[in-house]
């Protein structure tokens, strides 16, 4: 197991050193942003008057969408998402016109004096009224396998319902933030809070109408992004190097909390109807499902997340006949977006809660019916989408976790207790999680990196990942140094910036790691092979000889020499000490007509356990112990991968208890703030936590064998929300099924026990 290299900034964090876009200092005469947006969510302009607010001492420039120079658009994927309004609005938070002021505070003032007149228009918030109106952003998406219609004849039981699982706010501790320098000509230097610099790029230079090599997008690192900055950090690059063009400039646009929230899009909320067919003992036979996501105004990512939740509809079991059609609804929020997980832990929700509910009819005990269906060999080893899974961990998983996590010895503990206690319940929950590692869109996965060596012997490397505290730059310091046998110490890891690494995907995926740092490797190794031919001249050696790179020196037999006069050696040989490097994922298909084929290159495994108490007058719960097994491979950092399996937990956790998204009829979000939108907290946690890499599962193929880790421990935290169902099943003695969607707030589980007595 490789070692725990500190990660790259940590003493620039603990220290307040680290540099951020809105430490960065300003050149003078720059001036501040803020978006003018609407207050309603449909609506055709009237009229707006800036007149007032043009009048504010210290105001620059208030321009809208008549004064983009080049295309009013800003969607990722289809142009379906205007820059700045037009003639209507379509959510609330759709920014209409750009104030440029020389503070902040002029600007926020500026906004303010803005005299608008709408004509409101009927407006569609919840995913439910948009399934009635019925329009959808794109055509239904469908996976299949077996026979349904025999499938669900064939099975001895069944199940009917529906399930509901609302979104998530990202709540980065950086919001989003941009700022733009206008250079010589039309040239712009674009410092951006993004996880997509080439599409920041791409998106800037449309807007102003220029080609995209005269936008130079750099990132140093977010503070956070989880997705939000994946395609959202594009609009406000946008509005501020429209001003940054229009006033000839420098401009940053920093968002506050408030407004960050009311105008970005959230984790994607879903609702979906099922049927599903079994047998006695718990085993699936048929499953049939549509998942109804709720869009927003405009395409953005959704149909790519309604995809990963197609692919992840099975979780960790074979199901031997499903169909599950997708649907993303057009509504009049802003459009949704990417988020950790993306649409697989809404899908996996609704297959946990599935299995829940078999467990509690047979009056069999969760874990043992997932265990049952877990994927296992030959053709119970096939998704449903025709991919093989190859070597299947998940049955060692669950071997090793029940037994580490004394499940049966706790199972009859908590029995013991809830026969004890009438106004206290514990409840407990095994959750499994295989997650698919690539971009589902085949192109994307692909990556560069420059890595250059220097007289002195030190190394500078430049990928196309992004930093965003994930310790994506740790990792790739580690490629590097390990690659040529060099201390860490001896790497920088430089800026991400479109000039240097062209054409880049995001950071998302859970493939930053992956994809970065085969490009990386490659770029070395190239480097390497030139430094060896060098000490092969020099020592007139046998090319067949063995060249160790280790310790800063370069050996083979007697022939040694440091890695710092190599390289010096090479450069006065005439040796080029700089090199690009490339990689594209191999092995991976998909044809979308079909839903068949190997869109993964592999797949992440693990599982967890949880345990909490619960008050059932208040709602209000504890949560014990946490017991979390997990497949990273080969970790090539440790510490940094049991950092993100306990922080993507923890998240999980937010978005199952404690993170609720309010609107009111009018689509005005009411939790748009720390005060009303709760992230969790330290009391939030478990009180005995336990994190665990699984054994034997390397990756070979893999950069250092290693496996992704950045989304798929986000599924954990469903642990949490069925131990919670488990509890106040437990309150009827586990003979009523709880209705319990996401999230489980305190109000929603005294809701739910309300809403069980009047059953039968």
């Amino acid at each position: 197991m490789a070692s725990s290299l500190a990660h790259n900034s940590i003493l620039h964090h603990v220290t307040g050193k680290s540099v951020y876009v809105n430490d960065i200092p300003l050149p003078e005469g720059s001036l501040h942003a803020f978006p003018f947006y609407s207050s309603i969510p449909h609506g055709r302009i009237v009229s707006i008057n800036c007149h007032e607010a043009r009048k504010l001492k210290g105001v620059h420039s208030i321009m809208n969408y008549t004064e983009i120079p080049g295309v009013n658009q800003m969607g990722p994927v289809v142009h379906d998402e205007v820059c700045l309004a037009e003639d209507y609005v379509e959510f609330v938070g759709q920014v209409i016109a750009l104030i440029a002021a020389d503070s902040r505070e002029i600007a926020i003032k500026a906004s303010l004096l803005i005299d608008i007149e709408y004509e409101e228009m009927e407006s569609v918030v919840l995913v439910k009224r948009a399934i009635e109106k019925g329009v959808m952003l794109k055509p239904a998406r469908k996976m299949e396998t077996g026979n349904i219609e025999e499938g669900l004849k064939g099975s001895a039981l069944q199940l009917e319902g529906e399930f509901y699982s609302n979104g998530q706010e990202h709540w980065y501790l950086e919001t989003q933030t941009a700022l733009c320098i206008p250079l010589e000509g039309k040239e712009m230097k674009v410092f951006s809070s993004t996880q997509h610099p080439s599409e920041t790029q791409a998106i800037v230079a449309e807007v102003l109408g220029i080609p995209r090599h005269l936008i130079e997008v750099e990132v140093k690192r977010m503070g956070g992004a989880f997705g939000g900055k994946e395609t959202q950090a594009n609009h406000i690059a946008a509005w501020t190097a429209l001003l940054a063009r229009k006033t000839g400039k420098p401009v940053k646009m920093h968002l506050d909390r408030d407004t960050d929230q009311i105008i970005t899009g959230k984790r994607h909320a879903f609702y979906s109807e099922y049927k599903v067919g079994f047998d006695e003992e718990g085993m699936l036979q048929a499953l049939d499902v549509k998942l109804h996501s709720n869009g927003g105004a405009a395409l953005d990512l959704s149909m790519a997340i309604m995809e990963r939740a197609l692919f992840h509809m099975d979780n960790a079991y074979y199901i031997p006949n499903l169909k599950v059609l997708g649907h993303a609804w057009k509504t009049n929020q802003p459009p949704n977006t990417a988020f950790r997980g993306f649409g697989g832990p809404q899908s996996i929700a609704l297959i946990e809660n599935i299995i829940d509910r078999i467990a509690r009819q047979l009056n069999i005990d969760s874990s043992e019916i997932r265990r049952r269906n877990f994927y296992s060999s030959g053709e119970k080893n096939i998704t449903h989408y025709d991919q093989k899974l190859g070597k299947n961990p998940l049955a060692a998983i669950y071997e090793e976790i029940m037994e580490t996590a004394e499940y049966k010895k706790r199972r009859k503990g908590i029995n013991d207790f809830n026969s004890q206690n009438k106004w206290k319940k514990r409840g407990m929950s095994l959750v499994p999680v295989k997650f698919g590692i690539s971009f589902t869109t085949s192109f994307l996965n692909q990556a560069g990196a420059l890595v250059h060596i220097y007289q002195d012997g030190s190394v500078m490397v430049n990928h196309g990942g992004t930093e965003m505290g994930q310790g994506l730059h740790t990792k790739m310091r580690q490629v590097a140094a390990d690659t040529f046998g060099i201390s860490a110490e001896k790497v920088l890891i430089s800026a991400t910036n479109t000039s240097k690494v062209p054409n880049t995907s995001a950071t998302a995926a859970s493939s930053g790691t992956d994809l970065n740092g085969k490009a990386v490797e490659n770029a070395c190794l190239t480097l390497k092979k030139r430094l060896e031919d060098a000490f092969i001249e020099k020592f007139e050696l046998h090319h067949s000889e063995e060249i160790i790179f280790e310790n800063n020196h370069i050996s083979a037999g007697r022939a040694r020499m440091s890695f710092a006069d190599l390289v010096m050696h090479s450069y006065l040989q005439q040796v080029s000490l700089s090199s690009t490097g490339y990689y594209r994922t191999p092995d991976i298909q998909f044809d979308r007509e079909k839903g068949k084929g190997t869109p993964f290159y592999y797949f992440a495994y693990g599982m967890s356990i949880s345990e909490v108490e619960l008050d059932v007058f208040t709602g209000k719960h504890e949560l014990l112990r946490t017991d979390i097994l997990h497949d990273v491979g080969e970790s090539i950092n440790p510490l940094i991968d049991k950092g993100q399996i306990e922080g993507a937990f923890v998240q999980g956790l937010g978005w199952v208890t404690t993170e609720e998204l309010r609107y009111d009829e009018k689509g005005h979000l009411l939790t748009h703030s720390p005060d009303t939108y709760k992230i969790p907290t330290l009391d939030d946690i478990p009180k005995d936590f336990r994190v665990a890499f699984t054994k034997d599962t390397a990756n070979p193929n893999n950069i250092k064998r290693s496996k992704a880790v950045g989304e798929p421990p986000f599924v954990h935290g469903l642990s949490v929300w069925l131990a919670l169902k488990d509890a106040i099943s437990a309150v009827y003695d586990h003979q009523k099924e709880p209705r319990l969607d996401i999230p489980a707030t305190h109000e929603a589980i005294v809701l739910c026990l309300e809403a069980m007595k009047l059953t039968n």
